[in-house]
């Protein structure tokens, strides 16, 4: 079992019913699965990582998904944006076999989500250890969401690459189901990068620490008017930045008043230990937003060929991007414009609560 970083997903599951700790169906204990496959099982700490980065370097190493987690990316799992909760297995040499985290960000509001990851070293899969974890993850994660002390409608989430059919496997059998459907695609950076004019005083400017948190606030009012994910706190805004590229990063912004105003932003990150796996080098657009009031007025294109003709100037080969095949905003189309072509997919299952 392994799975990527968790992204923003969609609106709250409809129709939840009742207070959280009977929707939840907590078990009465959360049990250690120790000894199963002849391993030792216990409470994963930050203490462990060099072991655990050693071991998502061997499942990615035998799995060869197309990325690649760097070390600075695992210790980003303890990170303190979220209530964390994580299991591991040893095997009698001390050498860690199994992991499996569950983690809830801090920031969650009208949707609880809590996001279960992890994996089983290739050498000691068939033998029931990624059973175990997921059984351990589901029956946390109900726990850890009502130990949240908030009344909303929640869900357990996993995303699944394409191919991983053994993971489908025991997702389906412990109830979830798949919700939303994500494409990974690039776009050759060889091809001409098309002009775009903007009317009135809209420009692109580089992204610059002091814009950071009008980004955020930004962000955070066009995804929730769209797709009902859940608002970044100043903290949780922060988290996750080890391969944040700011030289590869825009704001669009409005100077028809006194004070400029963000109406859409870009935000990209450079992942260098995925190209051997890609095959590639890119630019990864991270995220994108324009809020409702400019939208029409091509600040999408602005920003997205903008972020181009930087990858470009670096030497990139594509400029790479994800994007929910449901977007309510006519994303798709637009990318397939600007020459994207789809790479791979990946879906996000869920039990809903």
């Amino acid at each position: 079992m392994s799975t990527p970083a968790p992204r923003p997903d969609g609106a709250a599951p409809s129709g939840a019913r009742g207070p959280l700790a009977e929707r939840a169906q907590v078990p009465l204990t959360v049990p250690v699965p120790d000894g199963v496959a002849g391993l030792r099982w216990r409470a994963l700490g930050e203490e462990d990582r060099r072991g655990l980065t050693a071991l998502v370097d061997r499942i990615e190493e035998a799995d060869n998904p197309p990325y690649r987690t760097s070390a600075e990316e695992v210790l980003e799992y303890f990170d303190t944006s979220h209530a964390w909760s994580a299991m591991g297995a040893w095997d009698a040499d001390g050498v860690l076999r199994a992991f499996g985290f569950v983690r809830i960000p801090h920031g969650d509001v009208t949707l609880l989500r809590a996001f279960c990851s992890g994996g089983v070293d290739p050498g000691w899969r068939r033998h029931g250890a990624g059973s175990a974890l997921m059984d351990w993850q589901v029956a946390r994660a109900r726990t850890m969401l009502v130990e949240t002390g908030k009344e909303a409608p929640a869900r357990i989430v996993v995303h699944v690459d394409d191919g991983m059919d053994t993971l489908e496997a025991l997702l389906t059998a412990r109830g979830f189901s798949p919700r939303r459907w994500y494409m990974e695609m690039r776009r050759d950076l060889s091809v001409p990068i098309p002009q775009v004019s903007l009317d009135g005083q809209l420009s692109i400017v580089p992204w610059s620490p002091d814009l950071d948190d009008a980004v955020r606030r930004a962000h955070n009012k066009a995804f929730g008017e769209e797709w009902g994910s859940q608002p970044h706190t100043i903290e949780s805004w922060q988290q996750g930045r080890t391969h944040f590229a700011p030289s590869w990063s825009f704001v669009a912004l409005d100077r028809s008043s006194d004070r400029a105003r963000v109406a859409g932003y870009l935000i990209s990150g450079r992942y260098a230990q995925d190209w051997p796996a890609l095959g590639w080098s890119e630019g990864y657009t991270e995220m994108m937003g324009v809020l409702r009031e400019w939208r029409g007025r091509h600040l999408a294109t602005a920003l997205l060929t903008e972020a181009m003709r930087a990858y470009a100037a670096d030497g990139m080969q594509y400029a790479g991007l994800d994007v929910d095949t449901d977007n309510p905003t006519g994303a798709v189309p637009l990318y397939a414009h600007l020459g994207y072509e789809r790479t791979r997919g990946s879906a996000m299952y869920t039990i809903e609560i």
